[in-house]
């Protein structure tokens, strides 16, 4: 069966867990994706939606999962939603990058996989209450906004 999204080509479409390798920076760069312009993208679509304390947490050289992480939060489930539906409309516009998304029923989490940029958004309480930046501190967490 042919892989449907060569973007996705190191993630198992069942799981979204990275079953291959992932392309390499010279891939990337011939299809116009590197992680820092998905990255970009990331960041300034989750600004335009009024995303509150974005962080994004450089991956590079401690996971093969991803080269960044970013978190943001939404004051409610509907803005999570929004903010999450709007990035993943965005990749897909401007990057041709089909996102894997789990949790948008709820809204409480959402995570997007777009390949080398992880995004997690979260409502406040839940963003509290896991910590997930304290899992990846160790000096690599920058704040986007400011």
């Amino acid at each position: 069966m042919p892989l449907e999204d060569p973007v996705l080509s190191h993630s198992d479409p069942a799981t979204g867990l990275p079953t291959g390798p992932r392309p390499t920076p010279a891939e990337e760069a011939a299809e116009g994706q590197t992680s820092q312009a998905i990255l970009a993208l990331v960041l300034k679509s989750v600004d335009d939606d009024k995303a509150e304390e974005i962080v994004q947490i450089d991956l590079r050289g401690r996971s093969d999962v991803a080269d960044y992480m970013v978190i943001c939060s939404g004051r409610s489930s509907r803005q999570v939603a929004a903010i999450s539906e709007k990035l993943a409309d965005r990749l897909k516009q401007e990057m041709r990058i089909s996102v894997r998304m789990e949790g948008k029923e709820t809204a409480d989490w959402v995570l997007i996989d777009a390949g080398d940029v992880i995004v997690h958004v979260f409502r406040p309480e839940v963003r509290e209450f896991y910590q997930l930046e304290k899992m990846w501190l160790p000096g690599a967490i920058h704040s986007a906004q400011g």
